[in-house]
This record gives structure tokens, sequence and C-alpha cells, in this order.
């Protein structure tokens, strides 16, 4: 499986090692012509408002909406959650509005108010989570799905073919996380691979 990361800014290199070791590959993205030939696209954590800057400056923002149309599932931690969000509270920042949900940046404090936490993840167990300036998710609506909570408010949560953390699983040395969203990807790639067999007979 080819796995797209969003390499404008932030933790790219963590989720490329990390994407190695489950022995699929990891794609680069810099441009809208990058998203055409992978099975998903992580969104780094990294800094909200440049990501968002240079994915309008390489005209990312369309291409994205219209490969999350076509079902390839998507996955955004911290930063990548914020731009994945319907509405990024008190920010006239543009997100991305693929998953139904309100987000507020920096709810945690500054990168010294950083934390862990023990987190319990639907299907997945017992996780420790690392939260590096995190946003909070303060809304949910329509179809978002809870996977797992922090004191009360949503940390990892799933719409369809988007999954978002506002912890850091990437830093960690637990793949989990990871091979959840790849087994959204298998999925999407099976069912892609099937259509395009079907319009070749």
């Amino acid at each position: 499986m080819k796995i797209g990361i969003l390499a404008l800014q932030g933790d790219v290199r963590e989720h490329v090692n990390i994407i190695k070791k489950l022995d699929a590959d990891a794609v680069l993205i810099k441009h809208p012509a990058d998203l055409e030939y992978i099975d998903s696209l992580i969104i780094p954590g990294g800094e909200s408002t440049a990501i968002s800057l240079l994915m309008k400056k390489y005209g990312l923002y369309s291409k994205i909406k219209e490969k999350h149309s076509q079902g390839m599932p998507i996955y955004g931690t911290c930063a990548g959650a914020i731009l994945l969000a319907k509405k990024i509270l008190g920010n006239s920042m543009k997100p991305l509005g693929l998953i139904d949900i309100d987000i507020e940046r920096n709810s945690y404090g500054r990168q010294i108010d950083s934390f862990e936490a023990d987190l319990s993840i639907k299907n997945i167990g017992d996780f420790r989570g690392i939260f590096i300036r995190a946003p909070l998710v303060k809304r949910l609506h329509n179809q978002a799905e809870i996977l797992a909570e922090h004191n009360k408010f949503p940390v990892m949560i799933k719409q369809n073919n988007v999954l978002i953390t506002t912890f850091h699983p990437e830093l960690t040395n637990d793949t989990r996380v990871h091979e959840y969203f790849l087994s959204m990807a298998k999925e999407y790639k099976e069912i892609k691979d099937m259509h395009r067999d079907i319009e070749q007979i």
C-alpha cells in the first residue's frame, strides 16, 4: 500500500518511520498530482497555520477534498485534526471541513504544558497518548464516532473515511493507531482495485 504523508511542515519523518515499520510505502505529498497514486493520506502534527498557508500556496485544498469524496481515508494528528475539522473556534483559518467537529487550538496551553495520558481506545485497547499543544474537540455533530476520550473530551474520532487524534501516536513506539488507519486504507484499496478490474473487463 502507498500511504501519503503531507510533507509541508511538522512530524513528517516520524510518520514515515512508523509507516515503513508497518511494511507500507510512505509517499511524501507536496503537490496535488502527488495525491493521484496513494491509498490514503496522513496530515501530520505541526503548526496548523503554516500547514494551512502552504496547502493554499500549492493548491492542495480542493484536491484533498476531491480524494475524500472518492472515499480515500485521511488521518490527521493534532494540527492535522485541526485542519480536517468543520470549524476552528476563535480562528479565521480555513479548515478542510471533512469531519463534523468544532475544535479549539492549543486548548491545554503552551509547549511546556504538554503531557502524557493513559487512554482506552475502542478496538485497540490501552494506549499512552502524547499531547503537545493539543487542540480540544468542543462539539461533535452528525455521525462522528468517539474512539477515545481524555477527561471526558474526545481525543480520537472517526467519521466514515476520516480519522483524527489530538495526540501524537507517531511519537511513540506503539504502532496500533497507525495499524488501525492502514486497515482503512487496505479496505479502500481493495474497493478501488475491484472497480479498476471491472472497468478493464
